[in-house]
């Protein structure tokens, strides 16, 4: 299978897609065609999730032997998660059910692509016969920066660099990317928001300095989910989810469900769509937002615009107007690069586009879109725990909330099954798990999780509880105008290394 670029006719092999993460004329990777419907629960049942993982990849990485595929899949989830299943699906009525994503390393759904990625490139690289270091570049809302840093730590060949609001993460997440272990990582705050870190870096992607850099034997790629190795094996746990509810009887064998994902770069629920291309039975998909809702607006309106207020909410992950995969998603709805490079330069210049009638007809046929404000979401948080006993983090939450309000208003069929995708473990976020548990939280994060546990019941993750006794490592923050700078000095350090 070859790839190909949104905006151009840039076509490269997989393998160099995983290495390059971007292509050169700025535009994301894509198939130069998605593979036919070829899912047959009968065949998939007794599949392990790292069986189902080798099986559904080798579809998009056709390069990549089906016995390595395997090994690859082995080796990224053995001894990562804490739980047999991997992506437990808790069914808490006849109603819905919970995916849990969050059991790997750092407490997030990122765990689930980043335990992959970096056997990918790797592998990618030898393959190619690069010799060259490869510096991982990684703008992040929060989770995917942690787990990038555990994906690629002390992996030889490969250096990676996190770069995140500084005002914009819980303290949680900021302890987890500051105390971060490993001799080849390197994390940097910025006075800005996602946005700005994820935009100055897709120009780093296409200046001088990714040239300069390359000739010091210093490759640049990326660890977001604009790079097909995040993208596509979290088309897994859809295809996991759909089994999962056919052994739990939650849905018959001819029965679709419903899927709603909490989303902010849109990489998540980008990776459902696709799974249901390829014949995961999922009915309605949907897009929920928080307050920064320029997806849900764009679902309603046709028109993507970011001249707005952005807003830091307690649902940090969600904090982005400049949704990324959104590009990917608008080639496949308008089949024209031609079009997405209009639309992705009008952004570029006055931030905002439109859709034409007849592409926006697709895509209200294929996803909707709704957004839950910090009330609705605090609400859904207490709501849940004391009916189902079930503790939710605030993007959950999120997702939880705009479901419950779709289904009030007869937007979701009234008989089907739905799964609220739940991307992070609550005690990521103790502050607004406190308050909605009527508890007031502490100055001190750790004396606050430890007041949550003893309330529920539910033990402190060994993973964030261990952070407490750490030494803080990163604590620089630049302005958003100062991280070429940083990159390039990290560069430098990388080659002295060497």
């Amino acid at each position: 299978m070859k790839y190909r670029s949104t905006r151009s006719s840039e076509t490269v092999t997989a393998l160099e897609a995983l290495v390059k993460g971007l292509a050169s004329d700025g535009g994301l990777y894509v198939p130069s065609e998605l593979p036919a419907p070829f899912l047959a629960a009968d065949d998939l049942m007794h599949l392990s999730y790292e069986e189902l993982a080798a099986y559904v990849l080798s579809h998009f990485f056709t390069d990549i032997p089906e016995e390595d595929m395997k090994r690859l899949t082995h080796d990224a989830y053995t001894g990562t998660f804490e739980t047999p299943e991997i992506v437990p699906v808790k069914t808490m009525s006849e109603s819905f059910s919970m995916a849990e994503m969050f059991h790997g390393r750092t407490c997030a759904f990122k765990d689930l692509a980043l335990s992959l990625f970096p056997y990918l490139l790797v592998y990618a690289k030898k393959q190619q016969k690069d010799e060259r270091e490869v510096l991982i570049l990684t703008a992040t809302s929060g989770d995917t920066g942690k787990a990038a840093l555990e994906g690629f730590r002390d992996v030889p060949g490969v250096h990676i660099m996190v770069f995140y609001p500084s005002h914009g993460v819980s303290p949680l997440q900021q302890d987890q990317m500051q105390k971060q272990l490993g001799n080849n990582v390197k994390v940097v705050g910025i006075e800005g928001n996602f946005d700005d870190a994820q935009g100055t870096l897709k120009k780093v992607f296409g200046s001088e300095l990714r040239e300069r850099s390359a000739e010091k034997g210093v490759l640049f790629s990326s660890a977001n989910s604009i790079n097909i190795g995040r993208l596509f094996p979290q088309v897994v746990y859809y295809v996991w989810m759909w089994l999962s509810l056919l052994k739990q009887n939650s849905i018959g064998p001819k029965e679709t469900f419903n899927v709603v994902v909490p989303t902010g770069n849109f990489g998540n629920i980008l990776a459902a769509w696709i799974a249901k291309q390829i014949g995961t039975p999922i009915g309605e998909l949907i897009c929920a937002s928080n307050e920064n809702k320029v997806l849900a607006d764009f679902f309603k309106t046709g028109t993507y615009d970011i001249n707005r207020d952005f807003h830091l909410t307690e649902a940090p992950s969600m904090d982005i107007l400049i949704s990324s995969n959104f590009e990917r998603f608008l080639y496949f709805m308008t089949g024209s690069k031609e079009t997405v490079a209009a639309d992705m330069q009008a952004l570029k210049d006055t931030g905002i586009y439109s859709l034409s009638k007849e592409a926006m007809e697709k895509v209200t046929g294929e996803m909707k879109g709704g957004w839950a404000s910090p009330k609705a979401m605090e609400e859904a948080m207490t709501n849940v725990y004391d009916k189902y006993d079930y503790l939710m983090d605030p993007h959950t939450a999120i997702a939880y909330a705009v479901y419950d309000e779709m289904k009030r208003k007869g937007e979701i069929p009234r008989h089907t099954h739905t799964v609220i995708v739940s991307t992070a473990h609550p005690y990521k976020f103790p502050g607004i798990v406190a308050k909605s548990l009527g508890l007031t939280p502490k100055d001190d994060p750790y004396d606050t999780l430890r007041m949550i546990a003893e309330k529920t019941g539910i033990a402190i993750p060994r993973q964030l509880g261990e952070l407490e006794s750490r030494e803080k490592r990163f604590t620089d923050v630049v302005d958003r105008t100062e991280m070429a700078e940083s990159i390039e000095k990290y560069v430098d350090e990388i080659c002295e290394k060497d």
